[in-house]
């Protein structure tokens, strides 16, 4: 089997990116900060050869992939297993807000307990099932061509500690920032790190880099 190239992209920036407040499976749309990264990065991608694009169903997401694909080629397919992490309740709080109204719950998150969930969200292990087997199927969908993952914090983060091996647990010290490139390789032994956080695009940009967001 063929590899498969992967251009795994995070949403551009939103106004809860800013406000540093969970946006999780809430469906909250760009600022006008991220339409300019998701044009930017439209342009970085053009003349890349592009099988398919694949995205998130939440708009911040389908926004950002609706602007490659004007310029790079196939129309984006929504896939829900794409979707940012479940964080239920924490859901629309700040950082803030949930250490002063959840403390103990905010201490498991800070740890990165693998088990624990927001009451209504999704554990570390769930989310990492749910993306290893979603990009696992789309990759094989197109053995030996070039696919785009437009997706979340959470879920890029995934991808970057299966293709390195990093623990669910290790403190995170690689770049999440919105509308980057990041480019993977997948075979059935799994994923590769090709090259990551390629911002050159965003030169003139002050995005930020959450990771939960």
């Amino acid at each position: 089997m063929q590899a498969t190239r992967i251009i795994a992209i995070r949403h551009g920036e939103t106004a809860w990116n800013v406000d540093t407040r969970i946006q999780g499976q809430l469906d909250i749309e760009l600022n006008e900060t991220g339409r300019w990264q998701a044009r930017r990065l439209a342009r970085a991608l053009a003349g890349e050869e592009i099988g398919a694009i694949y995205s998130s169903h939440l708009r911040r997401a389908w926004d950002t992939a609706h602007a490659i694909a004007r310029v790079s080629g196939p129309a984006p397919q929504a896939h829900e297993g794409l979707r940012e992490r479940g964080f239920g309740v924490f859901q629309g709080k700040t950082f803030t807000e949930i250490e002063a109204v959840w403390p103990e719950q905010a201490r498991c998150w800070r740890r990165r307990d693998p088990h624990w969930a927001p009451e209504n969200g999704e554990s570390l292990l769930a989310l990492r099932e749910r993306i290893v087997q979603t990009v696992s199927e789309l990759a094989q969908r197109h053995e030996g061509e070039q696919i785009v993952l437009v997706a979340h914090g959470g879920v890029l983060d995934v991808l970057y500690r299966a293709a390195t091996g990093q623990d669910l647990q290790t403190q995170r010290s690689w770049n999440l920032g919105n509308a980057t490139i990041n480019r993977l390789l997948w075979t059935p032994d799994g994923l590769t790190l090709v090259g990551w956080a390629d911002s050159r695009h965003l030169e003139d940009d002050e995005a930020l880099d959450e990771t939960t967001t």
